[in-house]
């Protein structure tokens, strides 16, 4: 049947004329509500407000103008039987084929500091939600858009059906409706339960599907990534791919990881450029420095055989000169992750490595709402992100010399990095970069000899620079210490907490190394 008749009553008008201009080109007579009736007739546009439909006025402030039998029955009533057609001509009802309806703005509302209670509760559309659900459900009949972004889609098809609308498209915008009321009444509930409620009786996730994937960790899984609609800062998941094939699910495990890690770096005091190098989402190199180049090529010379098919982060743009210093022979990385990239850069990156990704992702800004979701057999754990900012000045100096200034901040360095190391994590550097990583042990005395090992040759170079180990947690006993004592290291940095830490001091104070107490556990499993 050809469509005839369209519905339209928005909140968001955002290229609501050019739609319904194109909407009465096709043949459709406009209905509207309210401020839409207002802005459809302003823009010249043939329109009957939706009281001459029901013959009631809106009413009750606006809270009642579309729960009426003729619209409902409009929308609801099924044009292939007989029954329901005897019905709505009885009864003076006349279909309605096309709905476009976006809700009342209740999100953006709770949002604004300072919304009052009363303000929150207006915003709560009721009539909307009916009006959609009604269309969705008599999908086969009515197209219900509830999205300006549909807008195009929609007239394309009814060019192209010369008034009508694909049954394809009309169940695929009624399942995005459906999608779209949910979101809409679980954000309600979530509010409802109180403000601020970080961890609410009924856990509603609202994630979107960015695209498919060409397999997970393996080749025999299948996978997609989603885009968390309640995040506004979606970090990798947004990135945009400047050169190089999309991104695999293990390169956006990776991106991601070492864009949190240079994020946390760029954000020290007095840090002016980051970079690392991060495998398997554990860094593997990391650094800061003067600017981007020099901070690129300490942060590579961490680990230079593990950084071989890496991903590399950078806090920052790249252009020509620093796309030359990381394209040096002998290497390759799959996936550079920066703030952007100059097309000369892009250039000698892509003549460099032929399959490299390369992504334009600015550093996340961790907000009050920061969250991390883990699946487990049969369920989901949910905790707050480990935003916890890193300050030097809170380290307790508790055995050893003094720290100088330099000293200090490497260890905070340090302290940042093995944050973001898999736990039980040891790390070892100095001079604003790191040198060796033991992480995802399962003792602390292994992860202290893994570093140890990783860092021997730069242990062994490091002149003036007091060499620095950090532990992502106590030290339970003074073994792993002693190991990082022996191989070099003359401070180290941890948490604190065990009640061996006693030991760990008097072991400093004998082999006057300097012992620092950060007083937060970073673990990461």
């Amino acid at each position: 049947m050809t469509m005839r008749r369209a519905l339209l009553s928005v909140s968001d008008k955002r290229d609501l004329i050019p739609f319904a201009k194109a909407l009465v080109a096709v043949g459709f007579e406009l209905i509207s509500t309210g401020g839409t009736a207002k802005s459809l007739a302003e823009a010249g546009l043939p329109v009957t407000p939706i009281d001459q439909v029901t013959g009631f006025p809106e009413m009750l402030d606006g809270r009642v103008k579309t729960l009426h039998p003729k619209v409902h029955g409009g929308l609801l009533g099924r044009r292939d039987l007989p029954s329901h057609v005897d019905a709505m001509k009885a009864h003076g009802i006349e279909p309605i084929d096309l709905l476009c309806v976006n809700l009342y703005p209740f999100a953006a509302t709770i949002a604004k500091s300072g919304a009052t209670f009363e303000e929150c509760i207006e915003q709560i559309d009721i009539g909307g939600p009916a009006m959609i659900r009604s269309a969705a459900k008599n999908h086969d009949a009515v197209a219900v858009v509830t999205d300006p972004s549909q807008y195009d889609r929609v007239i394309e098809a009814l060019r192209r059906g010369e008034g009508r609308v694909d049954a394809a498209l009309k169940r695929e915008l009624a399942a995005e409706a459906f999608a779209h009321t949910a979101r809409y009444d679980a954000t309600i509930a979530g509010w409802m339960q109180g403000p601020g409620e970080r961890f609410p009786k009924t856990l509603d996730l609202r994630f979107t599907l960015v695209s498919s994937l060409r397999y997970g960790e393996n080749p025999h899984q299948r996978a997609a990534v989603y885009r968390d609609a309640a995040d506004p800062d979606p970090g990798v998941v947004d990135a945009r791919v400047v050169e190089g094939k999309p991104l695999s699910y293990n390169n956006i495990l990776d991106a991601g990881a070492a864009l949190d890690l240079v994020t946390d770096l760029r954000s020290m005091p007095g840090v002016r450029a980051a970079a690392c190098v991060v495998k398997h989402t554990n860094p593997c190199g990391a650094a800061v420095g003067a600017d981007i180049g020099e901070a690129f090529d300490r942060a590579y010379a961490g680990d230079p055989l593990a950084a071989y098919g890496g991903i590399v982060a950078i806090a920052g743009r790249v252009d020509a000169a620093i796309a030359e210093r990381i394209a040096k022979p002998d290497r390759f990385l799959e996936v550079l992750v920066a703030d952007a990239f100059d097309d000369a850069a892009v250039k000698v990156l892509a003549e460099r490595w032929k399959n490299v990704r390369l992504i334009a992702a600015a550093p996340r800004k961790p907000t009050a709402a920061s969250r991390l979701l883990r699946s487990v057999p049969g369920g989901l754990l949910v905790q707050e992100a480990d935003d916890a900012p890193v300050d030097a000045k809170a380290f307790q100096h508790m055995a050893g010399p003094a720290p100088s200034d330099t000293t200090r901040d490497d260890a905070a360095f340090l302290a940042v990095v093995s944050k973001h190391l898999k736990s039980n994590a040891v790390c070892i550097g100095g001079g604003g970069s790191l040198w060796g990583a033991g992480a995802g042990q399962m003792d602390r005395v292994a992860a202290c000899r893994q570093a140890v090992e990783k860092a021997k040759a730069r242990l062994q170079a490091a002149g003036k620079i007091v060499p620095v180990a950090a532990s992502d947690a106590f030290f339970p006993f003074d073994d792993g210490p002693r190991a990082l004592l022996d191989a070099g290291v003359g401070c180290l940095v941890h948490p604190g907490g065990s009640k061996r830490d006693a030991d760990t001091e008097a072991l400093c104070r004998d082999r006057n190394a300097t012992l620092l107490i950060s007083g937060m556990r970073h673990f990461r499993h």
